[in-house]
């Protein structure tokens, strides 16, 4: 397979894990002859040092043309501590999602049993944890009107119906895909918007009758993942619920550098790492690079190449039982490795698999 691959490394972090990441796909690539063809962009911070835009239209053109597009992270220290600031790295973001369409963010969330010591959980809770956590992604009050002076400010979280429709559509299918167990994340007590949420998922229901679905507040639901992970199975939800629900998951993992994502929806679907561009670490080769390559494995997939992105998957499931692990995750005893040296271990198991 032939596939034009959009490379967005961002800032921090970024490009240290996404040579990495490429560096994989290029021995997939060369064991089972396929083709991947890259194109750089800037994004955030370095875009706005280079031309005073996060989300360039020379980027958004370069995503435009790409079959998907690989990102790592954005963020720097200089945008985090002036919140006077009007244009960010992170506004790159929110522009790049909404001018692809991307409204539908899927984060698995999977246990690895060599890990789960690194979980702050007990192990009986965590063990067998999979589950998939959907998350709107281009409306509520992240897009919504909103407005600040010195002594006010408001942020308007608004959905519409067909903003709703669709993404419980992704997450109904997801959850035909799976064990058939849909959980409806709202705050349906208090807010007009989750409201209309809870209305629609129970119009939609009868059209899934396969699908046992059930609903569960916010705060319910944030305290449930932590005590009952086993309990999901696909757990659909608004912006800015999702965004904080995805990040506690990463106690789950026990780290958020081994979660990936996907984001899809209009245009060229997005594969990315679920953590931050820890501006601090850039250069010091200790970042953990798996989340990036595990969003690589689900780039392949999402493009049929499953026995690619399986291989990705034992690849990295091997490093860790052989405690190829960067600093975050290593085991008392276990050997350095760093960035390079994780991501040079696994690009030679895939060549010698």
């Amino acid at each position: 397979m032939r596939l034009n691959i959009a490379i967005l490394a961002g800032d921090g972090i970024g490009p240290e894990i996404m040579k990495q990441g490429v560096a994989v796909l290029d021995a997939i690539a060369r064991k089972c002859n396929h083709e991947f063809i890259y194109e750089e962009a800037p994004c955030g911070a370095c875009a706005i040092e280079a031309v005073g835009d996060p989300y360039p239209e020379s980027t958004h053109e370069v995503c435009m043309r790409a079959d998907a597009v690989l990102f790592a992270a954005v963020g720097d220290l200089k945008y985090d501590n002036n919140p006077t600031l009007k244009v960010r790295p992170e506004t790159g973001l929110l522009a790049m999602r909404k001018k692809l369409g991307l409204f539908a963010n899927i984060r698995p969330v999977a246990t690895f049993d060599c890990l789960l010591h690194k979980s702050p959980l007990k192990d009986e809770l965590l063990k067998g944890a999979d589950f998939v956590v959907i998350r709107e992604l281009t409306g509520g009050m992240y897009f919504g009107e909103k407005y600040q002076d010195n002594d006010k400010a408001y942020d308007t979280d608004i959905y519409t119906r067909p903003e709703i429709e669709r993404i419980l559509k992704v997450a109904f299918e997801m959850a035909q895909k799976r064990n058939r167990h849909l959980t409806v994340v709202d705050k349906a007590n208090v807010l007009a918007s989750s409201r209309l949420w809870r209305q629609i998922a129970k119009e939609m229901e009868p059209m899934y009758p396969d699908v046992n679905t059930d609903y569960m507040f916010i705060d319910n639901a944030s305290m449930r993942v932590l005590t009952e992970p086993r309990f999901f199975d696909v757990i659909v939800t608004e912006n800015t619920f999702g965004d904080i629900l995805t990040d506690e998951t990463s106690c789950i993992t026990g780290s958020m550098g081994l979660q990936p994502s996907s984001s899809l929806g209009e245009h060229t679907p997005l594969f990315e790492p679920v953590h931050g561009s820890w501006p601090q670490a850039a250069g010091q080769n200790i970042a953990n690079p798996l989340a990036q390559i595990l969003s690589a494995a689900m780039l392949l997939e999402h493009f049929g190449l499953n026995k690619e992105g399986a291989l990705i998957r034992e690849a990295v499931n091997a490093s860790l039982d052989a405690n190829v692990r960067t600093p975050e995750i290593q085991v008392e005893g276990g050997g350095m490795y760093g960035t390079r040296e994780v991501g040079a271990w696994i690009v030679d198991y895939i060549n010698k698999a």
